[in-house]
């Protein structure tokens, strides 16, 4: 990819983050400071817990070195905004949802690029592949910051001054946000449909697999902390979807020869939003369920 073309793209990521942080006030952040348990719950599981586990998955399991290091750099990336959508549908804490997703992208500014480099550097084989590759990891620091840090305070600035403008716009923006993702998603696809289609059992097997365990992580460590239900699905969805497009974004400009790397973050994009999507329709329906049933009771 031509270096225009990773700067195009590089900033529609940008705007993605902005249109985010034009959702995001004041009140998101004094509620993570008033009632810290639920959303410290969150980033606990998404940068601690799934890194480590996602390292793990790739120690246990063979698999091919760069879908190891697809995944840690999937594992290493903070929520994405479709599980404020999700957790909305899911009848879940959807504020506490918009609050983590903004915590999350902040702290991701630090917590990607470090998660990535310590567990992709533990694991012998992608620790390797790393090496020839010689990214610096303060190359990969300033790509989050420019598509993460910068838009995302210059989205809290145009929401706290421009309240107008930030109501009017935030649909446009989230529809950017999912063009966005797609777009990335069918331009990994498309550069290596060939790869993609020879291992697409594998590729699918192992998403899946890894997408089950992120969500998994989510709901045991909530459960774990004895949060509501409410908030439980919120961590859910947020551990379990992650900003796969932000992944995609430093794969395209990083590495842009490791084609499986790339399938796996693209896979991830379009199979998380049918596993989030089918788990916020089995909460609701559940939900409708037990209300039936109380009602007749």
């Amino acid at each position: 990819m031509s270096q225009s073309s990773l700067l195009i793209l590089n900033a529609i990521l940008a705007l993605m983050m902005f249109g985010i942080a034009l959702s995001l006030k004041a009140e998101d952040f004094k509620r993570v400071v008033l009632k810290p348990k639920a959303p410290l719950t969150g980033i606990l599981a998404q940068f601690l817990i799934l890194p480590l586990m996602t390292w793990a998955l790739t120690m246990v399991i063979p698999m091919p070195t760069q879908v190891a290091l697809g995944l840690i750099l999937v594992g290493s990336c903070p929520g994405g905004s479709f599980s404020n959508i999700m957790t909305y549908l899911a009848r879940g804490n959807t504020a506490m949802s918009v609050s983590m997703t903004g915590i999350a992208s902040l702290a991701a500014v630090g917590m990607t690029p470090f998660n990535f480099a310590l567990y992709a550097s533990l694991n012998p084989a992608t620790a390797e592949l790393l090496k020839q590759i010689a990214v610096p990891p303060q190359d990969i620091l300033m790509v989050v910051v420019f598509v993460l840090a910068i838009p995302l305070s210059l989205g809290l600035l145009a929401g706290r001054w421009l309240p107008v403008f930030a109501q009017r716009s935030e649909g446009a923006f989230r529809f950017i946000s999912l063009f966005t993702l797609l777009l990335f998603v069918l331009i990994a696809l498309a550069r290596n449909w060939s790869e993609f289609v020879a291992g697409a059992s594998i590729f699918l097997l192992v998403v899946v697999f890894h997408n089950a365990l992120a969500l998994m992580v989510g709901w045991v460590t909530a459960r774990g902390m004895k949060l509501n239900n409410a908030d439980t699905r919120a961590v859910t969805l947020e551990v379990g979807l992650q900003n796969s497009g932000l992944g995609l974004g430093i794969i395209f400009t990083f590495f842009g020869s490791l084609t499986e790397m790339a399938i796996i973050a693209a896979a991830w994009g379009i199979w998380h939003l049918v596993s989030g999507l089918s788990l916020a329709w089995f909460w609701h329906r559940r939900d409708r369920q037990e209300q039936a049933q109380e009602a007749k009771a």
